[in-house]
């Protein structure tokens, strides 16, 4: 014997007996006239072989699946053509199966399972349909621009095991898919994305439900970001199972990015794998893998969704802002202008520039001039406000922070479930000293989104600065787990969160290190950093940090040295500060 490995196509006509009973004669001369004309030559352009034909049926083997569905969709599709003229309860339609399996060849002959699954899957078929194996999917998926429902494992006639069914719609291609209008939509005005179904890798039909369940919850958590357009679950589920362009893809739905990712599990061990693509270039803006054992699923499945999620926001919103970068001309939307101004602003903190801040108030103010309730450009304007106070900017610093108050006000009255609003409005209450109102304020952001990173690090960065050192460490750590590529000025609040938890503590080298890390001139922090060196003896780093604080901030100091301005709230902790200060020579 023989063996090797074939795709092997089945074939029959529906309701054959049927048709035979109401015109023998013409039937059969169709049916040999289908045969001669159209199916023989398909088959032998297809590089296939008929092995037999069975009164209404055929069996043929192929070297290639590609081939051998290649060939069953161009008869299927060929067929109402050649049978136009027939009444349409006496067409000839055909039911196709195609699997791919390890054959036994006897002669002309072929034998075996695989030629068996053939012959179940044809009968799985929808008249004038194909319906192929899991085996056959695998080794055409990408190649062919077709779609594929996945009818899950099924129970066949004589086969030991179940079988993975998938039903080819013939001639509905991917650009036909049921997520596709006539007129592809237009891109919202915030970022948006959809997020496919993530690809169980497995092999096993029972791991369908946690591949599904991870790609809802991401999708739900996406949604909690009202500053992102998510393409809802119905959507996105359309293309389960499909071998898809992702350009096309975000074409079809009107989205930017896309999100897509596979899962993978051996025994008690879970990989999971998620890509985001940006679809105007198919660049891929961020990737992570996650290795995992599989104790508590619901508990893994609820850790990958909020890692995911809380790294792939802020990777969006960075990469919205450097889209934004390259943004030029009279006719930009407001929140373009919103994306301009934020880039300005983030510019202008990081090198601790107030002319830049200044510039990135023009922009906003133009965008809010096009749409006063646009609420990306309330945020940004909300925290150029914000900065100018933290920075002690201007003629009066706690005027910015009055406007501060009342912009967020108003994004609240916009949009009472805005997380962001309630995450600057704490700032705010935080440096009023109302320390109590700030946390209710992080608290409520953190319910309507427990997925926004920066809400987290700045709520560490409150917590110490309250004195609440234990919870500080908590928030920003978990912070820094989901968002660990966030932008520097967030990043700086966890970090410096760290490192007011050290001072306190008095392990000042901690300090110096946390310090270190976050990367910005946040007076607080650079105060704090002068007092840390000057306990650690080292006079001249001290000296330095002041130097850098006196140059962007010269009236933070001379404010924290008199009493006027407190940054910590409990009294021994301030003492610990101006004592160091002090330490230091000023």
């Amino acid at each position: 014997m023989e063996r090797r490995l074939a795709a092997i196509l089945a074939a029959d006509v529906v309701g054959y007996s049927r048709l035979m009973g109401e015109d023998e004669t013409g039937t059969l001369e169709r049916l040999k006239s289908l045969r001669r004309e159209l199916v023989q030559p398909r088959i032998t352009e297809r590089k296939g072989r008929i092995v037999k034909l069975m009164g209404d049926g055929l069996l043929a083997e192929f070297p290639s699946v590609v081939e051998a569905v290649q060939c069953a969709v161009e008869i299927q599709e060929a067929i109402p053509g050649r049978e136009a003229g027939v009444a349409e309860d006496s067409r000839i339609r055909l039911r196709m199966g195609v699997n791919l399996g390890d054959i036994i060849f006897e002669g002309s002959d072929i034998y075996g399972d695989g030629v068996n699954v053939a012959a179940r899957l044809e009968g799985l078929a929808d008249p004038g349909s194909v319906c192929i194996s899991g085996q056959a999917f695998d080794a055409i998926e990408g190649k062919l621009d077709l779609v594929f429902e996945d009818l899950g494992p099924q129970q066949v006639k004589n086969i030991a095991k179940p079988v993975r069914a998938y039903r080819l719609a013939v001639g509905a291609q991917k650009s036909d898919s049921p997520a596709q209008s006539e007129e592809p939509p237009p891109l919202p005005d915030k970022p948006s994305i959809a997020v496919l179904p993530f690809t169980n890798m497995s092999g096993d039909p029972d791991q369908e439900y946690f591949s599904d369940g991870i790609t809802e919850d991401i999708i739900t958590e996406l949604s909690r970001f009202s500053s992102l357009f998510v393409i809802a679950r119905n959507s996105s589920f359309a293309y389960k199972c499909q071998s898809v362009d992702v350009r096309q893809v975000a074409q079809e739905l009107g989205v930017r990015y896309v999100l897509e990712g596979s899962i993978r599990r051996a025994g008690n061990r879970v990989r999971i794998t998620a890509q985001l693509i940006d679809s105007a270039g198919g660049d891929h803006i961020w990737a992570e893998r996650y290795d995992r054992e599989l104790e508590d699923i619901f508990e893994l499945q609820e850790e990958i969704t909020r890692n995911v999620v809380g790294s792939i926001a802020p990777q969006i919103e960075l990469a919205e802002v450097e889209r934004s970068r390259k943004l030029s001309g009279a006719n930009l939307t407001a929140y373009e202008l919103a994306l301009k101004a934020q880039a300005l602003f983030y510019d202008g903190v990081r090198v601790a520039d107030p002319k830049t801040l200044d510039r990135a108030e023009v922009e906003v103010d133009t965008a809010l001039t096009l749409d006063p309730r646009n609420s990306h450009a309330l945020w940004t304007k909300s925290l150029i406000y914000m900065y100018r106070h933290v920075f002690r900017w201007g003629e009066d610093p706690d005027a910015a922070l009055a406007s501060c108050d009342e912009l967020t006000e108003r994004l609240i009255h916009i949009d009472a479930s805005n997380a962001q609003a309630y995450m600057v409005r704490a700032w705010s209450n935080m440096y009023r000293r109302k320390f109590d109102a700030a946390l209710a304020d992080h608290r409520r952001a953190q319910v309507l989104n427990p997925n926004l990173a920066s809400n987290l690090f700045t709520m560490a960065w409150s917590e110490a600065i309250a004195g609440l050192t234990d919870e500080a460490r908590e928030h920003a750590r978990l912070a820094l787990r989901l968002s660990p590529r966030e932008t520097d000025i967030w990043l700086g609040e966890g970090y410096g969160a760290l490192a007011l938890a050290s001072f306190y503590e008095g392990d000042f080298a901690e300090t110096v290190k946390w310090g270190h890390l976050a990367h910005q001139r946040q007076p607080v922090l650079q105060g704090l950093m002068v007092a840390a060196n000057a306990y650690l003896g080292d006079l001249e780093a001290a000296k330095s940090h002041a130097e850098v604080l006196k140059a962007f901030a010269p009236d933070f100091l001379p404010a924290v040295l008199s009493g006027k301005f407190e940054v910590c709230k409990l009294p021994e902790h301030n003492k610990l500060l101006v004592e160091g200060l002090c330490k230091a020579g000023l």
